[in-house]
């Protein structure tokens, strides 16, 4: 039986100013997504992006991210709450972010971006979709190290006790997302588009990808205290992930029928 370490959520404290170390994992995963976007720049220089883009495209995606998961927390997970007191939406220090509202938030950054900048939005997330992998996993370390978000309980070997919420032996469900949808999705991103692809392609395998993971590890994570089970037994997580997984299925076999288009440098792009 292991035992959660119990960090301190912060990392630095300057006087009144506190830095905390889940605030440090958003700081990592958005300069993982330059770092990769640059590898990627220098892989693909006939894809059509620029470093200026890069930039560009990160601002835009910091603004989807916060915003959009900050009103998906609150639209999918405590609407009556924050119904009955809405000032409390803008206490983003208390916490509670939604990956799914952030992922639609960055869905409308990059059409919005793409727009404004003449530019194709499914080849926009083409690009990005390998990017991003890794900036989860970076986030599910800042759960693990706040030691939130723990598993359902367990009696493998593995299992650890989270003293902050119960005795009970529990599966480390954090670790579980940071290996599934950080460093398995994004091994398989990675690879799968160094290649030139369909237009629409890497970004239908991320959404099944990532829908399909975190499916499954929601069955080892404990679902929240004031939502529990829905139906048919599934969580909020799992209803979320599951129109993903059909909208990448079908944009999958729309991308796959397309009649090739050149690029600059060959294939199907």
């Amino acid at each position: 039986m292991l035992i959660h370490p119990q960090f301190d959520p912060i990392a630095l404290q300057l006087g009144p100013l506190a830095i905390r170390w889940y605030g440090l994992m958003y700081l990592l995963a958005f300069a993982l997504v330059l770092v990769l976007g640059r590898l990627r720049l220098r892989a693909q220089p006939g894809a059509g992006w620029t470093g200026k883009d890069l930039d560009d495209i990160l601002f835009y995606g910091v603004l989807g991210v916060v915003l959009g998961g900050r009103l998906g927390y609150v639209l999918f997970y405590k609407f009556g709450y924050y119904l009955g007191h809405p000032l409390e939406i803008f206490a983003v220090w208390q916490g509670g972010m939604s990956f799914h509202g952030g992922f639609l938030g960055v869905l409308a950054a990059m059409a919005l971006y793409a727009r404004l900048h003449g530019k194709s939005w499914m080849a926009l997330t083409d690009f990005i979709a390998p990017l991003v992998p890794l900036g989860l996993g970076a986030g599910r370390v800042g759960n693990f190290i706040n030691g939130e978000l723990w598993g359902r309980p367990t009696d493998l070997p593995w299992g650890m006790v989270f003293p902050q919420y119960d005795m009970a032996v529990r599966h480390p469900s954090q670790l579980y997302e940071f290996a599934l949808e950080g460093l398995v999705l994004f091994t398989v991103l990675w690879l799968y588009s160094a290649r030139p692809r369909p237009t629409g392609a890497v970004s239908a395998l991320f959404l099944i990808g990532y829908g399909a993971l975190r499916f499954l590890v929601e069955f080892t994570r404990e679902p929240d205290d004031f939502l529990g089970l829905l139906t048919l037994g599934l969580s909020m997580g799992q209803w979320l992930s599951l129109p993903m997984i059909v909208a990448g299925i079908l944009m999958w076999r729309w991308a796959h029928r397309q009649p090739a288009r050149p690029r600059p440098y060959g294939g199907r792009w």
